[in-house]
């Protein structure tokens, strides 16, 4: 889901001397729950120990009652927020169920503010939609998100849906509808300016594209599209509506797209993503590990050149190892695992931004309508 050029991750923690993170809690709400950690600190890595977390509904004004949070998205210092209500630093959250729980419904995304500390509705769409991990911005002003709509909660009834161009002060200006998106279930977004790339992960034919487009104050114009990465498992879900590669992370130095597919669990590597003109298949393996991966679903990477994979629990499932985040290197080594919460299904989007000195983990339990945020100070 994050838009990631892991170089220049990298190339900040190393300027940083990047060591072992020292934690400082961000609480948000005073009702948020203390959740155990489940592993010991690993030298280099990046997981922290678990903190507290914040709800995501809001603390003020009206509640539609969406369930269910996907993405997760920071604001980041270049977006135009002009007089709209997003400030840089605040996290955007996008909702996948209805205040009925079906899957596919939800129709907000919610504004954590950097500022208050507080969740507020952002975006409210209309009825018909289905708000996914696929959530990340651009920095002409515009939030794009992932609409993968059913009508009654469940596979049967899932169209391919759209990706949906919200302004920076939460309207819809357009909706970009096509073949080459079939249910866009996760997305890493290339911002480049004036031009930008979308890679989408598509659950109905398990398919990874990529979308070019052009960026202009007045919305997106589609250049040219590609298949990138095709084969992978796809499949319906009773627990997890469907089984389908979701995580995206884009290399840009070695033109490396990293794709997390939930139903071969294992996390494969695309070459030449941006400049191929056919699909390279499944790509490579990077990383396949039955002990820690059980359903590898939404991904990022942290500033220390590693990637963070949530799993969705549907997949080899471990009832002692629920809602895991992994952390894993490059080269396939597991590092760290993370629990966000005690039962299972509860793992989903997460992302990660970097400051001069500090970077900021947000990661979701949908399990409990909760986003669990923390700062790690980037020991100097």
């Amino acid at each position: 889901m994050r838009i990631i050029a892991l170089p220049a991750f990298v190339a900040s923690a190393r300027r940083l001397g990047w060591r072992k993170p020292l934690v400082a809690a961000t609480i948000l709400t005073t009702a948020a729950a203390v959740v155990a950690a489940r592993s010991q600190e690993v030298e280099g890595a990046f997981l922290p120990s678990p903190v507290r977390a914040v709800s995501t509904v809001p603390t003020s004004g009206p509640s539609t009652g969406d369930q269910n949070p996907y993405g997760v998205a920071f604001i980041p210092h270049n977006f135009q927020t002009g007089s709209g209500p997003l400030n840089h630093g605040d996290i955007l959250v996008s909702n996948f169920n209805n205040a009925k729980n079906l899957q596919g419904t939800g129709s907000t995304i919610m504004q954590i503010t950097a500022s208050s500390n507080t969740a507020n509705i952002f975006f409210q769409g209309s009825t018909g939609l289905g708000l996914t991990t696929a959530l990340g911005t651009l920095q002409y002003g515009f939030v794009v998100v992932g609409n993968g709509p059913t009508t009654d909660g469940t596979a049967a009834t899932a169209k391919p849906g759209s990706l949906l161009v919200v302004n920076n002060k939460g309207q819809l200006v357009q909706t970009i509808a096509n073949s080459w998106i079939n249910y866009p279930w996760d997305m890493a977004l290339i911002d480049e300016g004036d031009h930008a790339i979308a890679f989408v992960s598509n659950a109905l034919d398990g398919k990874v594209n990529r979308l070019e487009f052009k960026v202009s104050s007045s919305g997106l114009t589609l250049q040219h599209a590609a298949t990138v990465a095709s084969g992978y498992v796809h499949k319906a879900d009773p627990v997890a509506l469907f089984d389908a590669p979701t995580g995206l992370v884009y290399d840009s130095q070695n033109e490396e797209l990293f794709v997390a597919s939930t139903g071969d669990n294992a996390v494969f590597a695309v070459r030449n993503a941006a400049s191929r003109t056919s699909s390279a298949g499944l790509g490579r393996i990077v990383y396949q590990d039955d002990k820690h991966l059980h359903g590898a679903l939404a991904m990022t990477a942290a500033p220390n050149g590693h990637l963070l994979v949530s799993n969705n629990d549907t997949i080899n499932s471990d009832p002692t190892q629920p809602s895991e985040i992994v952390e894993f290197t490059l080269s396939g080594d597991f590092v760290k695992e993370l629990s966000v919460d005690p039962q299972q299904g509860g793992a989903f989007g997460l992302a990660v931004a970097t400051g001069t000195d500090t970077a900021r983990l947000a990661a979701v339990d949908d399990n409990t309508a909760n986003l669990l945020i923390w700062t790690l100070n980037l020991d100097n």
